[in-house]
């Protein structure tokens, strides 16, 4: 067995590697990602697997394209996303580069009361979600993320980031009070946080097909993004062939302005060939071909005032009731912004779209009210805080 110093060796010895290739310039990324593209898709061919590019929004679409500008068909390689979770001007992309829907296995009101809400990040969400849900066989982890005390395989260590961070733990803490000694708040009714949503909505879905379908997936993620995937890729580098997962991500050395780069080439290459997306796409009789594969919810890809690219409208899209970084995100943030887009949407997810054991209604005002987010007065300067590229360097982690 690896000790976990030897372990903790290769693992930094993996991730200097792979930063040194975040450092270099685009064009040696472009060509890296295409490159590592072509090993995986021979690579599969010899395991006797097929190979399908998940796609969700800008960053996704934009690999998608990539694949499509070196010769793959949607015969080869196709498109598959659960699309109708995404924003319309998304899903128009969508039915334009001929992408394969898939259904969601729960509704989003069933999963917000089954489960809880998608608020924080997917992993804090999980911890709380083991928290508010103990057993004897996550009491390790339980007491890691209330100390940062790992133990035997995490080498016994101290003040690890498997512990919250005070913020969260002083607001759902509470769970763990009697069996770790400690003081902290449990939320109230209605404020259940869960890290479900994702899997029921799209991630069990997408996994089915590929299984129906002998089929992994090229995915459109960045070790840059952070979060809870970073120091696997980092490890694991882009093409990965594991026990239990198979998958690509190319773009994993990429950063922001390189699939920023990326994409405003690859939308001048659906400019000139898009007749030939048209012949293969799946709009509605009344819809005509986009003009642009920058979906209209990300506004237009422009240089801000210090010289990089940026979106001029969202940064990122997705699910319209997720919650996820809403904490981080200045206001007008997503849910204001649903408000000015469709006032009865965002009034249904804000105060209707669950309900406590007496009949109450209740919905995000709830969650959003606890941990401290505003939502109730009106932000009415909606453009010009879209605009301020400034604002976006410094958010809070």
């Amino acid at each position: 067995m690896i000790s976990y110093e030897e372990r903790t060796k290769d693992y930094a010895e993996k991730i200097a590697a792979f930063q040194v290739k975040q450092k270099q310039p685009y064009e040696f990324k472009r060509r890296y990602a295409e490159v590592r593209i072509k090993e995986f898709i021979r690579e599969c061919a010899v395991r006797g697997l097929n190979c399908h590019v998940s796609v969700g929004g800008l960053d996704s679409i934009t690999l998608l394209m990539l694949i499509r500008s070196m010769g793959y068909t949607s015969s080869d390689i196709p498109g598959v996303s659960v699309s109708s979770l995404e924003d319309s001007s998304v899903q128009t992309v969508h039915r334009a580069l001929g992408v394969e829907r898939l259904k969601p296995y729960k509704n989003k009101v069933d999963i917000l009361q089954e489960f809880g809400f998608p608020v924080i990040s997917k992993e804090v969400a999980a911890k709380i979600e083991l928290l508010a849900n103990p057993t004897e066989k996550n009491k390790t982890v339980r007491h890691a993320i209330i100390t940062g005390e790992t133990g035997e395989y995490g080498g016994f260590r101290k003040g690890t980031r498997m512990k919250l961070a005070d913020r969260w733990l002083k607001l759902f803490g509470g769970y763990a009070n009697e069996e770790e000694g400690v003081d902290y708040c449990v939320p109230p009714n209605g404020v259940k946080v869960s890290s479900q949503c994702c899997y029921w909505l799209k991630e069990k879905p997408a996994d089915d097909w590929a299984r129906t379908n002998n089929s992994v997936p090229f995915l459109g993620l960045m070790a840059s993004e952070g979060g809870r995937r970073q120091k696997s890729l980092m490890i694991n580098g882009c093409n990965y062939f594991g026990k239990s997962t198979t998958r690509s991500a190319p773009f994993a050395i990429f950063m922001r302005q390189d699939i920023l780069t990326l994409a405003q080439e690859m939308d001048c290459y659906y400019r000139e060939h898009i007749d030939r997306f048209a012949r293969t796409s799946k709009l509605r009789p009344d819809e005509i071909m986009p003009e642009s594969i920058i979906p209209a919810a990300y506004g237009e890809i422009k240089r801000d005032f210090s010289g990089k690219l940026r979106t001029t409208k969202a940064q990122r899209t997705g699910c319209s009731m997720c919650g996820f970084g809403i904490h981080m995100e200045k206001r007008p943030h997503r849910f204001d912004r649903l408000r000015e887009r469709n006032p009865k949407e965002w009034d249904f997810w804000m105060n209707r779209c669950c309900k406590d054991p007496d009949g109450t209604l209740y919905g995000w005002g709830r969650v959003l009210d606890y941990i401290g987010v505003g939502w109730r007065d009106e932000v009415f300067d909606m453009e010009n805080a879209q605009l301020s590229f400034d604002d976006i360097d410094n958010e809070e982690d």
